[in-house]
């Protein structure tokens, strides 16, 4: 689908982390350039492209006219961070040139698009005013991360997000509960707590899996090769994520609407408090959210 309007010149479905809601959603290229992970279906239907710059001039025109009440503007799609220097020189020349009341411009990338980028890059696109990366981790198990295929391994991921804090860049960290199924639950859990107490991000967001027919791991699932945990599975390897994960100033959250009970902890001051809530779901002394109220 295309829309061709006065509006922002949006192709297809648009996909954003659930705290850019109310963001300016800047859709400067299309799909994911490696649109391999098993687990995702949200850009099969698109071929990676950088948008033409007509178009962008269409929309930061736009966004002049309308959306000055919005502070926050989300640069998509799947991995627009991969754009080369000259791409993002000009855009975020224009945002804030042309919508000076914005506070904080965020994107999504990935260790192969941190990877391609020099030091001196990343220190460039953070004085330019790129200040927040969604970063996607999804496990710090190398089985894992090589079953969904991934195309890192938990060292790569490290190295590539501390490039990124060294820049100066915030860190919000995406980890997906059950991604390794039962049988490697404990495993996922422990190795994905590690990898984060590395990386150490200003954010961490659970999610738990939820499934697509169209996501290349369903036919896995359906064929009860990979079973996936349960409800209080899924608690389970929630708490022991969070028991192995040590931020030294960061928050953990798992309230997606895909979880199962939702956790919002400072770290490391409410750690206690939050192992206490866990304790509690586990236990059966807090309920937990109903399968129909679930959501990607």
């Amino acid at each position: 689908m295309f829309f061709e309007n006065e509006g922002l010149d949006h192709q297809g479905f648009c996909f954003r982390p659930p705290s850019e809601a109310y963001s300016i959603l800047f859709q400067a290229t299309l799909g994911c350039s490696y649109n391999k992970c098993t687990f995702c279906s949200a850009f099969k239907e698109k071929r990676f492209a950088i948008k033409d710059r007509a178009i962008w001039e269409k929309d930061i025109s736009f966004a002049e006219k309308y959306c000055r009440r919005q502070n926050r503007l989300f640069v998509m799609d799947g991995d627009a961070l991969i754009m080369p220097m000259r791409h993002w020189e000009w855009l975020l020349a224009n945002i804030s040139e042309r919508l000076p009341w914005v506070e904080r411009v965020a994107t999504y990338g990935n260790a192969k698009g941190v990877a391609m980028k020099s030091d001196e890059d990343l220190l460039r696109l953070r004085e330019l005013g790129l200040s927040l990366i969604y970063y996607g981790i999804e496990s710090g198990h190398p089985e894992v991360l090589k079953d969904i295929k991934k195309g890192s391994d938990p060292e790569k991921l490290i190295e590539q997000a501390q490039r990124l804090k060294k820049a100066g860049f915030e860190l919000s960290v995406t980890v997906i509960l059950g991604i390794g199924g039962l049988e490697k639950s404990r495993e996922h859990a422990i190795e994905t707590g590690r990898v984060l107490s590395a990386v150490d991000p200003e954010y961490v967001g659970a999610l738990s899996l939820m499934l697509s027919e169209d996501a290349p791991i369903y036919e896995r699932v359906r064929s009860g090769e990979l079973v996936l945990p349960e409800g209080l599975d899924f608690v389970r390897e929630l708490g022991l994520m969070f028991e192995n994960t040590k931020l030294s100033n960061g928050w953990f959250m798992a309230n997606h609407a895909s979880n199962y009970l939702t956790i919002k902890a400072h770290l490391p001051e409410d750690r206690d408090k939050t192992m206490r809530r866990i304790n509690a779901a586990l236990e059966g002394e807090i309920d937990l959210r109903p399968e129909w109220m679930r959501a990607l």
